[in-house]
């Protein structure tokens, strides 16, 4: 999104963000492609990195059963059981609760750390498994979100300039916020021409994409300022751990899917 870097090292980690991309990409192309139990399990798996690095940033001691609570969350996701989802999920946030070390502030973050990292692995399974085009509307959001962070990256670091929100992440600026807004919106005009569906509504939408994405973004960095980490992990070259590489994926694909299900006739103006 941007970034005050000095101009000399503003592209030093671009190598490790494209090996990265390499790597990260087909992945999740691939699970989404799939679907069903193989983006279950898929889910699953990055849920339980991201809840292994929440307990490492936050300092919660049992890491390894918050990340057991979500991974099977997302596993019972395919089973079609609400009551069942329900109860691990609840389970799982009131043992985080009770086994956190510290006041009413230590337990509430350790239950929200395992209801946030849950929330953005399996609103994908949602995305991709809704009573729509789950596998074209997952692809499309997930590209328009790849596309922001690219456009974010490059703009911003070309171009410098003033700061988005200092007090939460210093180096996002608004040249990269912007860059980042544009290409979801050309990106808008080639989905209403792939779906031959309407243009203000896809262009409305990948505007809307590039700010829920950034703002996910903004949101987890405010979270690792108050934990005085820079990043959340060390698993992903160039980018950090796994939730600094999907904190915006995350957000995009919780409220997308909040937006075709809540929305009537959203999902058919889109041509899904």
């Amino acid at each position: 999104m941007g970034d005050w870097t000095p101009r000399d090292r503003r592209f030093s980690e671009l190598g490790l963000r494209l090996m990265s991309a390499l790597v990260l990409i087909p992945v999740a192309v691939g699970m989404v492609w799939a679907g069903g139990w193989w983006l279950a399990i898929g889910c699953a798996v990055f849920a339980a990195a991201m809840a292994l690095e929440w307990s490492q940033i936050s300092a919660y001691p049992h890491g390894r059963a918050m990340a057991f609570a979500t991974a099977a969350f997302c596993i019972t996701l395919p089973v079609g059981l609400v009551w069942l989802s329900t109860l691990v999920i609840v389970a799982g946030m009131a043992f985080c609760a009770m086994t956190a070390v510290g006041g009413l502030r230590v337990r509430w973050t350790a239950a929200f750390g395992l209801f946030y990292v849950t929330a953005m692995a399996s609103g994908l399974y949602f995305l991709r498994e809704g009573p729509w085009d789950g596998r074209a509307a997952a692809l499309f959001f997930m590209s328009f979100v790849w596309a922001s962070d690219a456009a974010a990256y490059f703009t911003g670091r070309g171009l410098g300039g003033p700061r988005l929100l200092p007090s939460e992440s210093p180096n996002k600026t608004w040249s990269g916020a912007l860059g980042a807004v544009t290409a979801c919106a050309l990106c808008g005009l080639a989905g209403a021409d792939i779906e031959m569906a309407s243009f203000p509504v896809w262009i409305a939408t990948g505007i809307a994409i590039s700010v829920v994405a950034q703002s996910g973004d903004l949101f987890e960095s405010g979270l690792k300022r108050r934990f005085k980490v820079k990043d959340a992990g060390t698993l992903l070259p160039g980018h950090g751990g796994v939730l600094d590489r999907v904190d915006g994926l995350g957000a995009v694909c919780i409220f997308g899917s909040l937006a075709l299900y809540l929305l009537p006739g959203f999902s058919g103006a889109l041509g899904f």
